[in-house]
């Protein structure tokens, strides 16, 4: 019999391991029109606020608000949206926060409604967020190469040279692994800013309007 609870004993010990294993699976590529299916709620947002409990300066719970800029699905007209999250995982649905000297990050949003709470969202288990920037015509584009959802979609393919008036298209160099980089570079994704090799810019990206049709015209709204 003490064997027996010992070994039990071992196994709720084990089971937080196990949970946390299970948190950072790897998530199968999906497509943005199955994305698109799985959500209550599909925008283009810019964020503009958060409210997060930190630890060691990182999120770990809390709200990001986001201003809508174009709605493709939505069950009403909206303005501003609540993402909640909690925890840290793979997956994870944290914004990074504004200073008051800059805009906020404009996003690609994908969501689903907070079944703890009905005025709020949450991210989809594939993510939730993929990054838009301004380009020289002042028109949205998604930024390539993609990050944030593991995307089945051949975007490579779709993505074209392009020239940002965005501050967040411009990168530091720290924040690049050198092999990344040099991928990066030798497929013309970013090239020199100003510094050359301190800092970059991205000179790729998808029209909106391209990624509008992948998204697919029977499950949006707008």
């Amino acid at each position: 019999m003490m064997r027996w609870i010992i070994t039990l004993i071992l196994l709720l010990h084990a089971l937080p391991a196990f949970a946390e294993e299970a948190d950072n699976r790897v998530v199968s590529p999906i497509s943005l029109a199955e994305l698109v299916a799985s959500a209550d709620l599909v925008v283009l947002a810019q964020v503009k606020d958060t409210d997060y409990f930190l630890r060691r300066d990182i999120p770990v719970s809390g709200s990001a608000y986001l201003k809508v800029l174009i709605p493709y699905k939505v069950d009403s007209p909206v303005d501003l949206i609540e993402v909640y999250e909690k925890g840290l995982h793979d997956q994870e649905c944290y914004f990074p926060n504004p200073s008051v000297f800059e805009e906020g990050r404009r996003f690609l949003l994908f969501l689903k409604k907070d079944p703890g709470d009905e005025d709020r969202f949450r991210g989809l288990p594939q993510g939730c967020a993929l990054d838009v920037l301004v380009d020289s015509d002042n028109r949205y584009t998604l930024r390539y190469p993609v990050t944030g959802i593991n995307l089945s979609d051949p975007l490579g393919e779709l993505a074209r040279d392009m020239k940002f008036s965005d501050s967040y298209a411009i990168v530091d160099d720290e924040e690049l692994l050198p092999a990344q980089r040099e991928a990066m570079l030798a497929d013309g994704q970013i090239v020199p800013f100003e510094s050359p090799g301190r800092k970059w810019i991205y000179s790729k990206g998808i029209s909106l309007k391209t990624v509008r049709k992948l998204m697919g015209p029977d499950a949006l709204s707008h």
